[in-house]
Formats: C-alpha cells, structure tokens, sequence
C-alpha cells in the first residue's frame, strides 16, 4: 500500500505558506501523510499576469496584517509581519531544490520561513542571509550556493512553477491530496478530511 502524500506548492514570501506549513504538520503526524514541496516562483506568476500584490487597497492590506495576528493568536504561532515586504525569493526556492541533495529540503524549508515570518529576517533573499542556516543544516555553504546557481536547480524551479500551473497553482499554499486542489491556509479540515478518505 502506497504512503498517503500531501504535496504542497510554496513561496517563502507568503504569509499563507507560513502558516499551512506550521497547520499542516499535526494532520501528517496523525494521518501518517508524507509531505512532498514543491517550490513555486510566486513572483513570476504575478509578474507574468501584471499583479502587484502591494497595490492592493490600503484598507484591505491593513485587514490582512490583523486577520494574520488573529491567526497566530489562535494557534500559538510566534508570527509577525516583517519589516521587509515582499522580499525576492527565488534564491531561497532554488535553495531549498539544492537542500534535497542533501536530504535536508524539508528542514531548510521550514528554517527560512521561520526566520522571515518569526525572526523579522529579510536577509534570507540574499546567500549571505542563507549561508547561516545551512551551516547550521551541515552544509558548506558555498558548496550549497554553487548548486543554487547551477543551471540544473534554475530549470528546477522553472520546471517546479510549470508543473504547478499546468496543474491549476494560481496561488501559494496550494496542497494536493491526490488530484483534490486545496488553497489556502484555511484548507486544512478539507485537507485532513481528503487524507482519511483516501
């Protein structure tokens, strides 16, 4: 019999992604699900479709920051909104591709969303931001950026962003449970729901 799967589809620069990341991790406990990520260039869909996140209406972006506390209020989660927004990310999604080398995606992915979403630390954009938390992982670091630069990792994550789309992504977090798309961090009942089930 086949492990249960979650896939899901990030960006380190979505406060969503935080927080199903973190919401998520109780259900694969329970279920016994494997998580499988998938890194999605964000920037590029909304560059590629003219959308500029922070020309939003004032009044709704100031709703978001207070609905995001009202989150982290809720389920203990030591959030806070960055003074850097939005920051480049395509350095830390080609990253966590090169982690898998060594096996290490999983926590490479969860340390960077931490240290933006919980430490206030915008110099993960850049590999001197990086080289700190993958030291930390057991990994030289400069072993670690010359993959991220590979062209192998770029056609990687061109490739991650693709397949998502081709699949229905418009979005991060996008979960998979099967073929069932899930989106959002307000998914995770459906989520748990489709695990058992299936």
């Amino acid at each position: 019999m086949s492990k249960k799967q979650v896939e899901l589809y990030w960006d380190v620069g979505s406060t969503n992604t935080y927080f199903a990341y973190k919401l998520l991790k109780p259900i694969l406990h329970q279920t016994g699900a494997e998580l499988v990520l998938h890194p999605f260039n964000l920037g590029y869909v909304f560059r590629a479709n003219n959308y500029v996140l922070m020309e939003e209406p004032p009044a709704k972006l100031a709703n978001r920051k207070r609905d995001l506390m009202r989150w982290a209020e809720k389920y203990n989660l030591p959030f806070r909104f960055p003074d850097v927004f939005p920051i480049k990310t395509s350095r830390v999604l080609r990253g966590a591709l090169a982690m898998r080398r060594w096996n290490l995606e999983a926590a490479f992915t969860e340390a960077v969303l931490d240290a933006y979403w919980e430490c206030n630390d915008a110099s993960i954009a850049d590999f001197a931001g990086l080289r700190p938390i993958v030291r930390s992982l057991g990994v030289d670091p400069a072993a670690f950026e010359e993959l991220s630069e590979s062209d192998e990792i770029r056609q990687q994550l061109v490739d991650s962003t693709n397949q998502g789309l081709d699949r229905g992504v418009f979005g991060v977090p996008s979960l998979f449970v099967g073929d069932e798309l899930f989106w959002g961090k307000d998914r995770m009942d459906f989520v748990e729901e489709e695990l058992l089930r299936s």
